[in-house]
C-alpha cells in the first residue's frame, strides 16, 4: 500500500481523528488530570493544553494565516467546560481543512505544503489522543475507519522524521516486529512504545 497515495481529503481524515480524540479527552476525569502520559514532558492537564492549542492554532493555517505557539494557554482552568470547548474547536479545525482550497498550496510559517501541515495537526490529534488514553487506562482502537489516517500519517511522518527528531518533535524511533499494523508503527515512528506494558516515551 502506498503511504504517500492521497485517498481522501484531509478534512474528512481529521473529522475521524477528532471524533476520536474528543471521546478520549471526555473521559478525562478531573481526578485524571495529573497523570503522567507516554508523552513524557507533559501530564495529562498539560497534554489536553497542548492539544487544545494545536486546535485552535492549526485552524488558522487552514486560511493560510499565521499561527503562534510561542506559549500555551491553561485552557483546562478556564472554566469546567473545556471539554466540550476542545470538543467544539476541534470540529472547527476539521471543517477549516475542509474548505475548498484550504489544502491547496502553501502555509505555516515554513511555507510547507499546506496538505502536510495538515497533517502535522492530525498526527497530533492522533498521537496524543492514544497517549491520553494510555494514561487514564482507554483502548485507543485501531480499525478500519482509522486505517486511511494511519495511511496519510505513515507517508506524513517518513517525510518529516529526521527533520522532526533534530527539532525535538519525534522521540527516537522504537523497533517493532516487521509484521506489526499501522497503528503500532506510527507510534514507533515517533518515539512511542506501543506495548500495553510499556510508559515514558516522548
Amino acid at each position: 500500500m502506498d503511504v504517500n497515495q492521497h485517498n481522501q481529503p484531509v478534512g474528512a481524515l481529521l473529522d475521524v481523528a477528532v471524533a476520536r480524540a474528543v471521546r478520549v479527552v471526555d473521559a478525562v476525569t478531573e481526578a485524571d488530570l495529573h497523570r503522567p502520559t507516554p508523552c513524557a514532558d507533559y501530564d495529562v492537564k498539560a497534554l489536553i493544553n497542548h492539544l487544545s492549542h494545536v486546535v485552535v492554532e492549526f485552524r488558522k493555517l487552514a486560511a493560510k494565516g499565521t499561527s503562534d505557539f510561542s506559549s500555551t494557554p491553561d485552557r483546562v482552568s478556564e472554566g469546567p467546560d473545556w471539554r466540550e470547548r476542545f470538543a467544539a474547536d476541534a470540529r472547527a479545525l476539521a471543517a477549516a481543512w475542509s474548505r475548498p482550497g484550504a489544502e491547496d498550496g502553501l502555509a505555516g510559517a515554513m511555507n510547507m505544503p499546506a496538505r502536510l501541515v495538515a497533517s502535522m495537526a492530525l498526527l497530533d490529534l492522533v498521537v496524543h489522543a492514544w497517549d491520553l488514553a494510555r494514561a487514564i487506562g482507554r483502548e485507543y482502537r485501531e480499525d478500519d475507519a482509522l486505517a486511511p489516517v494511519l495511511i496519510e500519517l505513515l507517508g506524513a511522518v517518513a517525510e518529516l522524521g529526521d527533520t522532526a527528531r533534530s527539532m525535538g518533535m519525534f522521540g527516537a524511533a522504537v523497533d517493532v516486529p516487521e509484521d506489526a499494523s499501522p497503528l503500532p508503527r506510527l507510534l514507533a515512528a515517533t518515539g512511542r512504545d506501543p506495548n500495553p506494558t510499556a510508559v515514558g516515551a516522548r
